[in-house]
């Protein structure tokens, strides 16, 4: 494994390229990223770099928007088969059918949609700042999709707005369930719970803290406990325990999520011999689909 975190070292260089690995990558992955982080996040650090190419170690939506942040950059998705199911759960034509029942409703889009359905949406927002920007609307009636755990948590915080919900969800944490979180309480009574939005509601609701990946970060370190039960995929406690030595992470098994795991560290070697697969996205898609990003951060100001 060490010849080839060399070779990609190696590469890196040659090819003034940028690694961009998501918290739910493989930790021989993550070990080897230029900048690990959340989807968003990573494709902004990327806007910001001097390197001509990026390498985008996660799902499809993922490259994607870094390719829609980055025009001008070689953007490569190391395994094109890894696709993100909520993601796919809508499509441009269903939500303009759904934007035709609701006229007069925003459009809010989570960051985890195709780059066709980002050029439908007025807004994009994330699991960190998804209440900001919805707080932030003038409008009271929302369209929020594609995940209807998150539209639900924001609901929460956001009691004047009429919010409409897309049927959609993240297999992975539709997995995670309550009674799994209690059975680790159980075994664990001194661990704080930490949840991602994208959870059930009966899970928010037993949590001591919800937040985004990037959150649990700051969170970990910001709290005085020792040990932590994590309601997300599981190998996020890879990179807690690295950056945490001194404290404990526990995940149920069932978290893991099958398509960030499609990406292989022999498959990242590959992209970087050969700078493909690309990421090619329509001048006029890149266009209509940075708008909603911009707008979130106008609105919401957070990653």
């Amino acid at each position: 494994m060490s010849s080839l975190s060399d070779e990609i070292m190696a590469l890196k260089k040659e090819k003034n390229a940028v690694l961009l690995v998501h918290n739910y990558q493989r930790p021989e992955i993550q070990d080897v990223a230029d900048f690990l982080g959340d989807s968003l996040g990573l494709s902004i650090q990327a806007s910001k770099t001097s390197a001509d190419v990026i390498v985008f170690c996660g799902v499809d939506f993922m490259a994607e928007s870094a390719k829609i942040l980055s025009p001008g950059k070689i953007v490569i998705h190391p395994e094109p088969d890894a696709r993100c199911p909520m993601a796919a759960m809508i499509d441009a034509e269903g939500l303009r059918m759904m934007k035709k029942e609701y006229p007069d409703a925003v459009v809010v889009g989570y960051v985890n949609t195709s780059a066709e359905v980002k050029t439908e949406l007025d807004y994009c927002c994330t699991s960190a700042n998804a209440v900001r920007v919805v707080k932030s609307l003038k409008e009271k009636k929302i369209i929020f999709v594609p995940d209807t755990n998150l539209g639900l948590y924001v609901k929460r915080f956001t009691p004047d707005k009429e919010i409409v919900l897309w049927p959609g969800f993240c297999p992975t944490h539709q997995n995670i369930t309550k009674d799994d979180l209690l059975a680790l309480k159980v075994l664990h009574p001194d661990a704080e719970i930490i949840v991602h939005p994208e959870c059930t509601p009966d899970v928010i609701d037993i949590a001591d803290h919800v937040a985004s990946t990037e959150g649990m970060v700051k969170r970990v370190v910001e709290s005085a406990k020792r040990e932590f039960i994590m309601g997300t995929e599981k190998d996020m406690c890879y990179r807690l325990k690295k950056e945490n030595p001194g404290k404990e992470f526990y995940a149920t098994g069932k978290a893991l999520c099958p398509n960030m795991k499609k990406i292989t560290i022999e498959k990242v070697v590959a992209s970087l011999r050969t700078l493909q697969p690309r990421v090619e996205l329509s001048k006029e898609t890149i266009e209509k689909a940075s708008l909603p990003l911009k707008r979130m951060m106008e609105a919401g100001r957070g990653n």
